[in-house]
């Protein structure tokens, strides 16, 4: 069965970021800041430059109000005070967030287990049974050409297919850290599976990282559900994809940008870094 082109995203930000306490007892981990917006806002704009507007924002209890403050809130105050002030020009970067895409934030249904896979069912009931659509984690960001743009492309030529990943090419030193990708075709680009942070270098079946952008077909909701933990108990989104991938064609398409995981204090930092590269040229 072939799905309609997508029109939705679906960006989570449902974990706790234990790894980063104590900032995010009171923020979430998507709105620390990289220059002056927060990493959730460059996620959306990778969303909006590849023509999707409808976007949904999966958080934590905790998290829900502050995106809803941080998208819809006019900031009146701020707006009078910089028009007394015949500054209004400062104000144009909020008008922008403000009208930036249709953002609807929903809580991660608190009744099923944890995993990465949990914020994407949660937002089952706000996509469409015949469309396709983009799932995102927001603590990877890409340099670059969005991958949005390019799975869009790729689903474009191959309407059939289950899913679309983007990969990156990774050095050997960090496939301990990552999910690596088995090809099943290295010709079609089709996806076998996917190994979980292998233990040594050659238990790894290539150079391929998998990272959080996916484009998925609503069948993968009937291997979200909450009997269908893997490690630890918890519920995984890759888990799901490698169950597409075998009763389909789930195609793997390298990224046109620069990924970077903003995942821990370490990898924020050097996310970090290489945004203020970019602004220095």
């Amino acid at each position: 069965m072939s799905y309609k082109m997508p029109t939705k995203a679906v960006i989570t930000d449902a974990g706790f970021a234990s790894r980063f306490l104590p900032i995010t007892k009171t923020i979430p981990k998507a709105m620390l800041p990289l220059g002056p917006k927060p990493i959730m806002q460059y996620v959306v704009e990778e969303c909006v430059a590849g023509g999707i507007k409808e976007i949904i924002i999966v958080a934590t209890h905790e998290g829900k109000p502050i995106y809803e403050d941080y998208f819809n809130n006019p900031c009146e105050k701020i707006y009078k005070q910089l028009a007394s002030q015949n500054k209004l020009d400062r104000f144009e970067s909020v008008r922008q967030v403000l009208e930036i895409a249709d953002i609807t934030v929903i809580e991660q249904d608190p009744e099923l287990p944890y995993g990465n896979g949990s914020p994407i069912a949660s937002a089952k009931p706000y996509l469409k049974d015949d469309e396709a659509f983009l799932a995102l984690y927001s603590d990877d960001l890409i340099f670059g050409e969005g991958d949005v743009k390019t799975l869009i492309e790729t689903y474009a030529a191959n309407p059939d297919a289950k899913a679309i990943i983007t990969a990156q090419e990774m050095p050997k030193e960090v496939w301990k850290k990552y999910g690596m990708i088995a090809l099943k075709d290295e010709n079609k680009r089709t996806l076998s599976h996917i190994v979980e942070k292998p233990a040594k270098p050659e238990d790894s079946p290539s150079n391929l990282t998998s990272y959080g952008r996916y484009l998925l077909t609503p069948e993968v909701f009937a291997h979200l559900e909450p009997t269908n933990t893997g490690l630890d108990n918890e519920l995984w989104t890759v888990d799901a994809i490698t169950k597409l991938a075998k009763s389909g064609d789930v195609i793997v398409t390298n990224s046109k940008g620069k990924w970077l995981t903003t995942g821990d204090p370490a990898n924020f930092y050097a996310a970090y870094q290489e945004f203020m590269k970019l602004q220095e040229n």
